[in-house]
């Protein structure tokens, strides 16, 4: 389970003192108790699912890239560096990604297991890819691909 991986990680950091993973698993670790709290109080005593742990860990990593990009275009090589290494670390947590090849077998496959014909059915098609794939897929691309071939 990815909450004991991650604790296990924190522990180990400590005792190595690599403060590079140590700051970037407790960021995570943070975020996880942020989002447990809100679930809670919708309801949800085990908090937020594996799925949504997955999610979040992507939402972390496109943060993390969209940043890289303002600070290349600030000429902040220091901040790129750093956001490069927490990309590394996150990334250690998440299931292997899925390559443009194989994204695009997703999205083919799944419109048409839905048989979707329109961009009406966009929503239903992102929905199933997001369910099966969580945490493996660039959902940007996949959604580019899906609505390149059902416009």
């Amino acid at each position: 389970m990815l909450r004991t991986e991650l604790n296990d990680a924190l522990k180990q950091a400590l005792k190595d003192q690599d403060k590079k993973t140590l700051g970037t698993v407790r960021l995570i670790l943070a975020a996880l108790k942020d989002r447990d709290i809100a679930a809670r109080g919708a309801g949800n005593c085990d908090g937020i699912s594996e799925d949504e742990v997955l999610d979040m860990l992507q939402k972390m990593v496109k943060q993390r890239r969209e940043s890289i990009e303002l600070y290349t275009k600030g000429e902040r090589q220091d901040l790129v560096d750093k956001e490069e290494a927490e990309i590394e670390v996150i990334q250690r947590f998440m299931p292997q990604q899925l390559d443009d090849g194989e994204t695009q077998a997703a999205v083919d496959g799944m419109i048409v297991e839905l048989e979707a014909g329109s961009i009406k059915d966009m929503g239903r098609v992102m929905a199933a890819l997001k369910e099966r794939y969580a945490g493996r897929m660039d959902f940007a691309k996949a959604s580019a691909l899906a609505k390149g071939q059902l416009a």
